[in-house]
């Protein structure tokens, strides 16, 4: 390969962060937050830049850390699964929309055990999240799994250890499954967990449940197939067992009402229908209402998602996650223009 050729195939991917590089004159985007849409945002940035010749790098760092850096400015736009409230976007000056849909997912790891084969209910895993269930035959999971053999291991509980978005939907999930786990845990990005160990991302999630014998983990589908774990099923709010795909993904947002709710900050927890996969979320964009001078970098950032949303979806449901409807699109650009405007107030989109 010779020296130019080389240079022209550069492209890194580190540890949550990749970074794909262009022409000299082409346009950069800077984004970080959430890892939950890590493997999508990765996918898209790889191809938009084959089409485009724009490059965008994205840091995994955690829906905390996205949402810290947006308001400090240091990025073009922040990531978050956890939708910020009205007046919280208010204060920081800022605007979201979703970007796509995906799945949080309980993950296992037990010797003899095939994916999808063990059951468990939100009541049952709020009560291993609250340290109540220890044991992997525990009375309240074999009957959830007649005729199972499930080992006496101790159940080792693995969590988030930074602010998370994906911690968000896992704990709003279990505080309307498990009222013991909403008042001894409650919901948020950040909580007090009572037992068990923390990982930092999806990725550090997904690490330590490979590494410990009997663990339980929680991680975005993408993080399930990439890392070939062990996954549980989950009774739905409809009483049926479902296990976690695009499909049921899908099934849980059908009855979103994205118009009427501020923000796009739409809950698909815990939703109803047979089919509904019962920790279903969408994952949020920040950005600057008012954009520095002429608003390029802004315009730039709605470049890229508008480039998703009509040219993704194909690579967003390969990877398990749920593209928006164009009705949704529709209403997330109408957004666009209301909202973001250049230094003197006129609109970018």
């Amino acid at each position: 390969m010779g020296f130019n050729q080389l240079i022209k195939s550069v492209a890194v991917a580190v540890a949550g962060t990749f970074v794909f590089s262009g022409a000299v004159h082409a346009a950069e985007i800077t984004g970080a937050g959430a890892s939950f849409p890590y493997p999508i945002y990765a996918k898209w940035a790889e191809l938009y830049k084959a089409a485009t010749g724009n490059s965008l790098n994205y840091q995994s760092i955690g829906s905390g850390g996205g949402i810290k850096q947006i308001k400090a400015k240091t990025v073009d736009f922040g990531a978050s699964d956890a939708p910020l409230k009205q007046e919280e976007l208010a204060e920081a000056g800022l605007t979201q929309f979703p970007a796509v849909v995906g799945g949080v997912v309980p993950v296992i790891n037990l010797d003899g055990i095939t994916p999808g084969q063990v059951k468990l209910s939100g009541h049952v895993l709020g009560d291993i999240y609250s340290g109540k269930i220890t044991k992997w035959n525990a009375a309240e999971i074999v009957a959830l799994n007649p005729g199972m053999k499930l080992p006496a291991d101790d159940i080792t509980v693995v969590y988030r250890s930074d602010a998370s978005g994906t911690s968000y939907v896992f704990t709003s999930y279990l505080s309307k499954a498990n009222d013991d786990f909403k008042g001894k845990v409650g919901a948020g990005t950040a909580v007090k967990w009572p037992t068990g160990v923390g990982g930092k991302g999806n990725e550090g999630v997904a690490a330590n449940v490979q590494k410990v014998k009997g663990a339980i983990g929680y991680v975005e589908y993408a993080y399930v197939k990439k890392n070939k774990l062990n996954f549980t099923q989950l009774k739905n709010k409809d009483g049926v067992f479902v296990s976690p795909d695009d499909e049921s993904f899908k099934a849980a947002t059908a009855a979103g009402d994205w118009a009427k709710t501020p923000g796009f900050a739409v809950d698909f927890t815990d939703a109803a229908g047979k089919a509904s996969w019962p920790i279903s979320s969408a994952t949020f964009i920040l950005l600057h209402k008012e954009q520095a001078g002429d608003g390029g970098k802004g315009k730039e950032v709605l470049k890229f998602f508008d480039w998703a949303y009509k040219n993704g979806a194909k690579s967003a449901s390969e990877l398990d996650y749920v593209p928006l409807p164009a009705s949704v699109t529709k209403l997330v650009e109408d957004s666009w223009k209301a909202n973001l405007k250049d230094s003197s107030g006129k609109a970018i989109w």
